[in-house]
């Protein structure tokens, strides 16, 4: 959720994000941000938002979190979140 409205970010489910993933790790290895992308089994199986993306230094000032419920969604929410915090993702 954010932390100005409480409200989850929009994101676009054909933006082809799974396409990009790679070149998106890529780069943001290349800024010496460290990034996963992961699937939570137990939150499958409770229906619940199972992909997380997490990132964490280089630049950040601190770790950038978000979850999905596909990875896609889950890495345009966690860019999103990225930019929020000053890093310009050219992707």
């Amino acid at each position: 959720m954010t932390d100005a409205k409480g409200r989850w970010p929009k994101v676009d489910p054909d933006s082809g994000m799974e396409d990009a993933t790679l070149l998106i790790f890529e780069w943001l290895g290349g800024q010496g941000v460290d990034a996963m992308i992961r699937i939570d089994a137990e939150r499958v199986q409770a229906g619940q938002p199972a992909w997380t993306f997490f990132a964490s230094g280089g630049p950040l000032s601190q770790g950038v979190r978000d979850d999905g419920a596909s990875a896609g969604e889950c890495l345009s929410r966690g860019l999103i979140r990225l930019r929020d915090a000053g890093l310009p993702v050219p992707f």
